[in-house]
């Protein structure tokens, strides 16, 4: 498949330009954190483990809309499904852990922006917000028109990523004095989200037919590919391609099902690890809690 996909050239394939972008988040970080934190009112430098994360996501943002697994995205809805995943399940969470809580605080503290946020991280707002939209998404005439034109595209992207980010805030809070989600509240938090994403899921998984005219149609197809593949490189080779079949080992049926399930566990296994996440500082916290054992040491009066 590899050197199949060369045909589409080095653009398609890298997006330098993308990266280009990616680069420039990287150093506007690096920046704000580091040598012009103080003049931007900062206090101290983000933990070595708050670096990786934000940087990580970079890398995986870029893995996702810059690398051949966005090109694919276009040929495979397989690889479209682990393209959102990693977009809008896992980076959310690893740039959320990854910035530091003074900037967070001018956020949410110091801006209008802020304000706003407040009222789209209310737990029923969130949770219906971002699930909404992403089972919207998928709807086949959403799907396919997000597939039409690159603003189209860019726009529904970007919205759904705002979306992610809305969604997690309430239980990654990183503003102590706005993680008012008691813990129980939390697990049951993550237990809606994880129903309200599966009726999408489902709707892939056990479609009776394909879905997605931008998988299966020709015409809808290389308008697709349009997204990534420069005009001049695909009016050059359109003639050479019959179908994403050319490119894909799997049926159409099998890849629609294989992306469904895909999204699927990708979105449970993330869940189940910020679940554990917060089991863990729960029992913590109410471990800190218990009155200690009484020392051995201590004098035991006598009648």
């Amino acid at each position: 498949m590899w050197l199949e996909l060369q045909i589409f050239g080095f653009r398609a394939l890298w997006s330098p330009y993308f990266l280009i972008f990616v680069i420039l988040l990287a150093a506007v970080y690096y920046l704000i954190t580091g040598p012009f934190r103080s003049k931007l009112g900062g206090d101290i430098k983000p933990a070595a483990i708050q670096q990786f994360s934000f940087y990580f996501a970079l890398v995986l943002i870029y893995i996702a809309k810059g690398s051949p697994v966005d090109l694919l995205s276009h040929i495979m809805l397989t690889a479209h499904m682990t393209q959102m995943a990693i977009y809008l399940i896992i980076a959310p969470i690893l740039i959320i852990k990854g910035i530091p809580e003074w900037i967070w605080k001018k956020i949410m503290f110091s801006t209008k922006l802020g304000g706003i946020l407040k009222v789209l991280t209310k737990p029923v707002v969130s949770l219906l917000l971002f699930n909404g939209l992403f089972s919207l998404y998928h709807i086949p005439v959403i799907f396919d028109f997000s597939k039409s034109t690159p603003v189209a595209h860019t726009m529904i992207h970007l919205l759904l990523l705002v979306a992610a980010f809305i969604m997690w805030l309430p239980l990654l809070s990183p503003v102590k004095e706005l993680d008012k989600l008691k813990p129980i509240l939390k697990v049951g938090y993550i237990f809606v989200n994880s129903v309200l994403i599966t009726p999408a899921c489902v709707l892939i998984i056990f479609a009776p037919s394909p879905l997605y005219a931008a998988y299966t149609q020709d015409g809808a197809w290389i308008t697709a590919l349009s997204l990534c593949v420069p005009t001049e490189v695909l009016s050059g080779i359109s003639s050479e391609l019959s179908g994403p079949e050319m490119f894909s080992p799997l049926s159409i049926m099998w890849d629609q099902q294989l992306g469904g399930i895909i999204m699927k566990i990708i979105q449970e296994l993330t869940y189940g690890a910020v679940l554990s996440s917060v089991l863990y500082q729960w029992f913590k916290k109410d471990g800190s809690t218990i009155d200690p054992l009484p020392n051995s040491k201590t004098e035991v009066e006598t009648p």
